[in-house]
């Protein structure tokens, strides 16, 4: 299973760009015929990103095309599902039933492709008032959906809100769509970028503390953004030992018959065990990632 630490944004009508954005260390890159494009090269940009992607890469590639609700989405979409494809991020999705038709729209392309069902996969964005309020529905769709976004560029323009050095503005909505995520049986989310390129420390705060909310990663807009987030997102050493010396110490106990034990003068019962497995499970994914 890969992991999803970093997403790297690169505009996909600069093929320059796109080429390097593929070399720096991100666990996906992002090939964004949205935001980043200029409305008049986005016709034509679709064939680009698709060609990128099916050159030879060491990372996941994605495509985050236009919103369906806009005269480029569905054409987006028909366009660049495709082989050598790994998924689309959908932007600015409200309702249960935006996603579906989606979902619904890439299987009948990845049929008429003669790619397997479910090839493609989905990645949709949080990023507005109503799809904050709708993010229950939208996690349990019964999509093919296996992890959330949250995009608080466009999410402060909508609201009318304030995007404040510390973030704490953020705190209710990106809990709503850890919570959303786990209900639903989903994967952890992915959180949004972070755009003051000249605060490194804010951005480490940034990461460092979305990490402890239980985000599993975040999205990138430069290059040197991508190590920090795979450092954050990833186990430590430190974490990695002490895994492994609970899980030792645990199984020992249970040989023992005990099932709630010490360890430097920390009581350790399953939910720690069950935490230190998870470490470990990370860290053996994140080790097969390098390779």
């Amino acid at each position: 299973m890969p992991v999803f630490r970093s997403f790297l944004f690169a505009p996909g009508n600069h093929p320059r760009r796109t080429e390097k954005a593929f070399s720096l260390g991100a666990d996906a890159v992002i090939l964004d015929l949205e935001d980043a494009c200029p409305a008049a090269e986005k016709v034509a940009t679709r064939d680009v990103v698709v060609a990128a992607m099916q050159r030879p890469r060491t990372c996941l590639g994605y495509v985050r095309v236009n919103p369906i609700s806009t005269t480029f989405g569905h054409r987006d979409i028909e366009a660049v599902v495709r082989a050598g494809v790994d998924g689309l991020v959908i932007p600015k999705i409200e309702t249960a039933d935006e996603l579906r038709t989606v979902d619904w729209l890439v299987r009948q392309i990845e049929r008429e492709q003669g790619m397997a069902e479910g090839s493609i996969d989905l990645v949709p964005i949080i990023e507005t008032g109503l799809g904050l309020r709708n993010v229950d529905a939208v996690a349990g769709a019964g999509t093919r959906v296996r992890r959330l976004m949250f995009g608080a560029g466009d999410f402060t323009l909508d609201m009318d809100i304030s995007w404040t050095p510390d973030e704490a503005e953020f705190s209710p909505y990106r809990s709503a769509i850890v919570l959303a995520s786990r209900a639903a049986g989903l994967e952890a989310p992915i959180d949004t970028v972070w755009v003051d390129l000249r605060n490194a420390d804010g951005f480490a705060r940034s990461a460092a503390q979305v990490r402890a909310m239980g985000f599993q990663g975040k999205l990138c807009i430069h290059p040197d953004q991508v190590a920090v987030v795979n450092t954050t997102f990833s186990p430590s050493v430190e974490q990695v030992a002490l895994a492994h010396r609970v899980v030792a110490a645990f199984q020992a106990a249970e040989a023992a018959g005990s099932a709630a034990i010490q360890l430097d003068g920390q009581f350790i019962d399953y939910p720690f065990l069950y935490r230190a497995q998870r470490v470990l499970q990370t860290a053996g994914r994140v080790s097969a990632a390098a390779r």
